[in-house]
């Protein structure tokens, strides 16, 4: 994995979510298009809950993937999926897949993030990515948009959650867990590249 430098946690200002958020992603030289079965950027960034650093390299080590979801505490798109998300975390954590949250936009600051995340019902970390340097290292543009990597953190999946952020019920193609499943059976992932849609990440 390429190395990111660690991150340190500080405080944003609020702003209101606009319609602007609702859009799709645009050209920026900044930005990476992190390729398929390429290795993720590794990253060390410091939890909202309690400002302890998480380094992705430990979790690849402990586990058979690791599944990256940027997040956000005002889009309403993010938000529909947060018991989805609350739901997949624990499952799949208690399989050896955990779910790793990041928050990247500069309009929600920790404490907010920290509040969301136990509101929500996350038992997996979310992380603060002061300066959205994650998010541009993976290409991450919406939240949500979810990049699971395998044990050498190779991208494997990168898209949504699934097609449907109305009703979970209604959910014809549920692409992250068809990914985390055939990555707990052996296989390849049936789909490895979906196209996320979402919030825009808030960037500096």
């Amino acid at each position: 994995m390429k190395k990111l430098p660690a991150l340190a946690s500080s405080a944003s200002f609020l702003v209101v979510l606009s319609a602007a958020s609702l859009e799709t992603r645009a050209a920026d030289p900044k930005i990476a298009e992190l390729k398929m079965s390429a290795p993720a950027p590794d990253f060390t960034l410091p939890a909202a809950s309690d400002g302890k650093a998480v380094a992705l390299k430990n979790l690849l080590a402990k586990n058979k993937a690791v599944a990256v979801v940027f997040v956000a505490t005002k889009c309403p798109v993010s938000n529909r999926y947060n018991t989805r998300m609350a739901a997949l975390g624990k499952e799949y954590a208690a399989k050896g897949i955990p779910l790793v949250g990041i928050n990247s936009n500069k309009t929600e600051p920790t404490a907010e993030v920290k509040e969301h995340a136990e509101k929500s019902g996350f038992t997996f970390p979310v992380l603060k990515d002061e300066g959205n340097k994650v998010a541009d290292a993976y290409g991450a543009s919406y939240t949500p948009e979810v990049f699971v990597l395998d044990t050498k953190g190779n991208l494997i999946y990168h898209g949504r959650i699934d097609e449907n952020q109305d009703d979970p019920k209604d959910v014809k193609s549920p692409d992250l867990r068809n990914a985390l499943d055939a990555v707990l059976a052996g296989k390849a992932v049936p789909m490895a590249r979906t196209k996320a849609f979402g919030c825009s990440i808030k960037r500096v």
